[in-house]
């Protein structure tokens, strides 16, 4: 009976030495993961500003319905507030696609491009056999 008590204790006191790894220092971000922070943080601030824009469309149109249907029941309809007009972000540009590209990257071509893993000719054959690739076909089909 004593052992049932105190388990959670035990747990709740060694559990957190397992959490002590991840309180650890993680290196710093490169560059590249800089720059694409930068750009997820853009695109989500600018699809906030279309959120907002498209909510307040959708306002305004219910604004007008209310309006109509109060006018046509003979209800008579409140002076509205005053609030500024829907403003349109635009289309999304991104903020780091507009800064100039390193000059030293466009100079070298990529490894791919340069031929670096093509095979020196076509294969003709599986690596493995001496068969030519008619004889690998297997006979002609009627």
């Amino acid at each position: 009976m004593r052992l049932a008590k105190t388990s959670p204790t035990i747990v709740f006191m060694v559990l957190p030495l397992f959490a002590l790894p991840v309180v650890a220092k993680l290196p710093p971000l490169s560059d590249e993961a800089k720059a694409k922070a930068a750009e997820t943080a853009a695109k989500s601030a600018w699809g906030d500003k279309v959120a907002a824009y498209k909510l307040c469309l959708s306002m305004d149109r219910t604004v007008e319905h209310y309006k109509k249907t109060a006018q046509a029941g003979g209800k008579p309809v409140a002076a509205p507030v005053p609030t500024p007009p829907c403003a349109d972000p635009g289309p999304y540009v991104s903020p780091v696609a507009s800064a100039a590209p390193p000059a030293a990257a466009s100079a070298v071509p990529p490894i791919e491009a340069a031929g670096a893993h093509s095979p020196p000719k076509t294969a003709t054959a599986p690596p493995s056999t001496t068969l030519t690739a008619k004889e690998a076909q297997g006979p002609a089909k009627k």
